[in-house]
């Protein structure tokens, strides 16, 4: 696996593409966190978030088989947008589309993993995350699912707005909003503590 450290996502790919299977678990590994993670935050069941972790790798391996994937050095946010339209295809099918944002029922703190760090520091950073979490719950769907593509995923905007199909400016607006409502509830709770 290290011996393929130094190639880029593209070189991977085309190594893939000739043959080389281990060329594409390099790239699995070198995303899988942040792709995973995003599933999660869309899904919100870490059992449901496995199942589609692995059907949207297939859905990668069958598009790259059948060329949908340009050579542009943005495999990362290609492969995001596969997850996110996964995602929101099975809520669609199951016409539970408003249930993806609803819930949580996978705590985010969960699917870290603090093993470096010692026992105090990981109640406080687990505390923390389950109260970004409910903040993040509180949010209006549309801007929950910005914050997610933009933090969690690490989409630009133009990547952002591309997966979810509206423009540049809509998405600077979502995240901004979130952003500010997300600052509100932080002073909201800090005045209710004081």
């Amino acid at each position: 696996m290290q011996k393929f450290n130094h190639l880029s996502d593209q070189e991977l790919v085309r190594l893939y593409l000739d043959g080389n299977n281990p060329a594409f678990t390099a790239l699995v590994y070198r995303h899988k966190d942040r792709i995973f993670t995003t599933i999660v935050l869309l899904v919100r069941d870490r059992a449901l978030a496995e199942d589609f972790f692995q059907e949207v790798f297939i859905k990668i391996i069958n598009a790259l088989k059948a060329g949908q994937y340009t050579d542009n050095n943005r495999f990362c946010p290609w492969v995001i947008r596969i997850a996110h339209n996964f995602c929101i295809s099975h809520f669609r099918k199951a016409d539970t589309r408003n249930n993806i944002f609803t819930s949580f029922n996978d705590a985010i703190g969960d699917s870290m993993h603090y093993t470096e760090f010692s026992p105090e520091h990981r109640l406080i950073t687990g505390e923390r995350y389950r109260e970004i979490e409910e903040m993040m719950d509180r949010l209006p769907a549309a801007q929950r699912e910005a914050l997610i593509l933009r933090y969690y995923a690490g989409l630009n905007y133009r990547e952002m707005a591309q997966t979810v199909g509206i423009s540049i400016n809509t998405a600077l607006g979502r995240v901004r909003y979130a952003l500010m409502n997300i600052r509100r509830q932080i002073a909201a709770a800090e005045t209710t503590m004081c």
